[in-house]
């Protein structure tokens, strides 16, 4: 046992979950722990000397009837307040403190209103299906797996040698914060979302999801290691979230999410906007790299997982729609503005998409198309009524049309995952989305 958990029952912080209000004293809050979701909150990394739990002890704690931890309310995941000058967000923003919210804040916050998020009976039993919609995206997903083995770098590096050092270090920029930014999507899914949402049918895909980006940070590091030579400059890149500002600056706003206290639709649509908006950007730059007819493996890949985060923020809308107490569309809109600036200045300003030859301004009016397209997913209105910019955009990354014996496209399917859809949810309907290999791609 940890001098934090002694010290804590010494001075009676750990106290039966059967008293209806646990007391706090300053600077500490006290949190119940009745549940692996609740668990899960609990998890904290600390300073042996603090008075802080640590997982191992609320390891110790999980499973008796009744128990609490005491946690300093000003937490060591994330000291740096929005505003402050550690932070790079200004002080008006709707993001959320990082003091980490309450044990089973999803459940104590939304659980009573929204029935996605209540604890149900049957929730480790996948049929009956009774989301339908969850159901079809979760199929979808499975549709659409693929590995880093189909994807062919052989003609790569020969196109690398040829791009100017400006294009390099763009492309380079890029996968650095794509390698890192998967694993900050899978840390939310892992820690908040796969036990915030207690219905089997969205923890599926929830399941499917993870599976999918791991094969994305893995393509990606695959993409830098290929590329680059210098082990040193390899190194860097694949720590950009350290080392490089504009990737780290991105990186902490979505970050800071995980350890949010805000409510289970606050973060929803953070991370479509972490995953619908802060991608979008990078991968216009890539087709762009298409449309000239250069690295044929990137641009590939880049089909491939731009599709499936379509899907993932496709799948993140419909979540959202599902629930009763949405939020307010100026809430909506102040997370999608916070989203949007940082991706424009991301890709615009500390990049400089010009270095690989776009139109910084044309870059900035598509990532707010982008960001309207996905307000109005969410059942908001627009922000900035933009129109696509780039034609060729909705060419290359929406049809895709290639000839499947020749090569795999960014829009196949597994054969006949999706005719099963129907034997699951009961709705005629999905025999729509039936595959045969003699589709016209």
């Amino acid at each position: 046992m940890s001098p934090a958990l002694r010290g804590a029952l010494n001075d009676g912080a750990v106290m039966a979950a059967t008293t209806p209000n646990p007391p706090s004293t300053e600077g500490q809050a006290i949190d119940i722990v009745s549940s692996p979701r609740a668990y899960k909150k609990a998890r904290v990394s600390l300073d042996p000397s603090s008075n802080v739990v640590s997982e191992s002890d609320a390891s110790l704690l999980f499973g008796r009837t009744a128990s609490a931890i005491a946690r300093k309310s000003s937490g060591a995941v994330d000291a740096a307040q929005p505003g402050s000058a550690a932070s790079p967000l200004s002080s008006n923003t709707e993001l959320p403190s990082s003091s980490g919210r309450s044990v089973g804040g999803a459940a104590s916050e939304d659980g009573v209103k929204e029935p996605i998020l209540n604890e149900s009976k049957n929730r480790y039993s996948m049929f009956p299906v009774r989301y339908n919609g969850m159901w079809e995206y979760y199929k979808k997903a499975v549709a659409s797996f693929w590995t880093v083995e189909e994807v062919d770098l052989s003609q790569d590096q020969k196109d690398w040698n040829r791009l100017t050092d400006n294009e390099r270090h763009f492309v380079s920029m890029v996968l650095a914060f794509f390698a890192s930014s998967d694993g900050i999507v899978l840390e939310n899914l892992g820690v908040n979302f796969m036990t915030d949402v207690m219905v089997p049918e969205a923890r599926a895909f929830y399941g499917f999801q993870i599976a999918i980006e791991n094969v994305h940070s893995e393509m990606y590091s695959l993409l830098l290691d290929t590329y680059i030579q210098d082990s040193a400059k390899k190194d860097f890149y694949f720590r950009a979230v350290e080392t490089v500002p504009c990737v780290a600056k991105k990186a902490d706003w979505a970050i800071r999410w995980i350890n949010s206290d805000r409510t289970f639709a606050h973060r929803l649509v953070a991370f479509a906007c972490v995953e619908g908006i802060h991608f979008s950007g990078s991968f216009c730059a890539i087709f762009w790299l298409k449309k000239r007819g250069l690295m044929p493996g990137l641009t590939f890949s880049n089909e491939l997982i731009s599709r499936d985060e379509g899907l993932h923020t496709d799948f993140a809308c419909h979540l959202y729609s599902l629930l009763n107490d949405k939020l307010d569309q100026e809430t909506v809109w102040r997370i999608v503005r916070e989203a949007v600036d940082l991706e424009r200045e991301f890709v615009c300003d500390a990049l400089c998409c010009s270095l690989v030859g776009m139109n910084a301004t044309m870059m900035a009016t598509y990532i707010e198309f982008v960001a309207d397209r996905l307000l109005e997913a969410l059942g908001c209105e627009k922000l900035y009524n933009a129109s696509n910019p780039f034609d060729w955009m909705e060419l290359i990354s929406l049809q895709g049309k290639t000839n499947f014996f020749e090569r795999r496209v960014g829009e196949y399917q597994r054969a006949g995952v999706m005719n099963s859809v129907h034997h699951g949810a009961g709705n005629d309907g999905y025999d729509q989305y039936n595959f045969t290999t003699e589709e016209d791609f």
